[in-house]
């Protein structure tokens, strides 16, 4: 069989194959073992041919099939009563009069197929979406998506600042919809360049990472447990958010509370002296109270925190090998951070102010974990 560029080993053949069995309800990964390719495979090979088609609609028994309603004609030109044709088709005598009567030609305009006509044409219901109904709703929308807010906290927002208009509210999900729907056309389709991950679909990732080799370490399991509930203001997860080829890199801080971001640029480069300096003084930037703990993971450029936490007092914990969720905070916002600097770009080029920009624009966005506060909210609500 022909093979189509680009689409891996896939022939024409088993790609028709795959887009059977995921219409028929199979898994990815049933139908990656069946068809001996890996799920990736799969996946790609029905991302490529457009999704699988919407399967048939299938009729409730509870509605009036086509063979029932040519009895119900029959029985008309008949002179059948409404409680003879129902007795017939074992259906209440009210079902028969309401569907002669739905067509509105009397008993002797009734026909089968008109009713199958007129079933088709309202079951379809067809409406325009709420957002391309209202252009100021879309305008707000945009508005909020042009500034990289996320559909849920788009939902959130215009819920508080319209309590009294309940048409200015949208869900998120009617927001992803017309971004990604074909046919809905609600939303300009540049837009999804402003979500989060620029597409779409989900796709999977993975990172590997080698074995530790930092030396004196203290285990996150040793971590005080007003680090763990999040009681205490002054707790950090940080990382470093890396560039192309891995040869510069941001460094990220995200106080545990209230979620609070800063970023360090790094001109000197990644290794640890140059890390070491560059955190230290963003650090000793803040408030005493402020300067608790920073949980790390276990990368080398952190080889130099004994000396850190004796320049700036700030007590050093590092996560366990390939857990990231032990600094879930950090992880999360290192993903929003790819919306500004996305993955394979030099990161050289940002200036400490332009870093200082783009975390004041993360500072003030509503989060769901704060109760819709914003992160410079709460944290102002916390100095106070």
């Amino acid at each position: 069989m022909a093979r189509k560029p680009g689409d891996g080993n896939l022939t024409s053949g088993e790609r028709l194959e795959i887009r059977r069995r995921v219409a028929a309800g199979a898994s990815v990964e049933a139908v990656a073992t069946a068809m001996a390719r890996s799920p990736r495979s799969v996946i790609r090979a029905v991302i490529a041919a457009g999704g699988v088609p919407p399967r048939p609609a299938c009729r409730s028994p509870l509605r009036l099939s086509v063979m029932e309603r040519e009895e119900i004609s029959r029985g008309l030109r008949g002179g059948e009563s409404y409680r003879a044709i129902a007795r017939r088709l074992g259906r209440a005598p009210s079902t028969v009069m309401r569907e002669v009567r739905h067509l509105r030609r009397g008993r002797t305009g009734y026909r089968a197929w008109r009713a199958e006509l007129r079933r088709d044409r309202t079951a379809r219901r067809p409406r325009t979406a709420k957002l391309a109904r209202d252009a100021r709703l879309r305008r707000l929308v945009e508005g909020y998506l042009e500034e990289r807010w996320s559909p849920q906290q788009i939902a959130w927002q215009l819920r508080h600042d319209h309590p009294a208009e309940p048409e200015l509210w949208v869900s998120h999900e009617t927001i992803y919809r017309s971004l990604f729907v074909q046919g809905r056309g609600a939303l300009r389709a540049e837009l999804t360049r402003c979500l989060r991950t620029g597409r779409a679909q989900r796709r999977p990732h993975g990172r590997v990472t080698g074995p530790p080799q930092l030396r004196d370490i203290v285990l996150i399991s040793d971590r005080p447990a007003e680090v763990e509930d999040r009681a205490v203001p002054g707790h950090w997860e940080g990382d470093l958010l890396m560039g192309g080829f891995n040869r510069t890199a941001i460094g990220t801080l995200v106080e545990r509370r209230t979620r609070f971001v800063l970023l360090v640029a790094l001109p000197q480069g990644r290794s640890a002296e140059a890390v070491r300096e560059a955190l230290g003084a963003k650090i000793r930037t803040l408030p005493a109270e402020l300067r608790r703990s920073l949980t790390w993971d276990r990368g080398i450029e952190m080889a130099e925190h004994l000396r850190f936490t004796v320049e700036t007092g700030v007590q050093v914990y590092f996560a366990d090998p390939h857990s990231p969720w032990q600094r879930g905070s950090n992880e999360n916002t290192n993903g929003l951070l790819r919306q500004y600097f996305p993955k394979g770009t030099d990161l050289s080029v940002h200036s400490q102010a332009d870093l200082d920009a783009v975390a004041a624009q993360l500072n003030g966005r509503p989060r769901q974990t704060l109760g819709w506060l914003k992160p410079c909210e709460a944290l102002a609500e916390l100095l106070r």
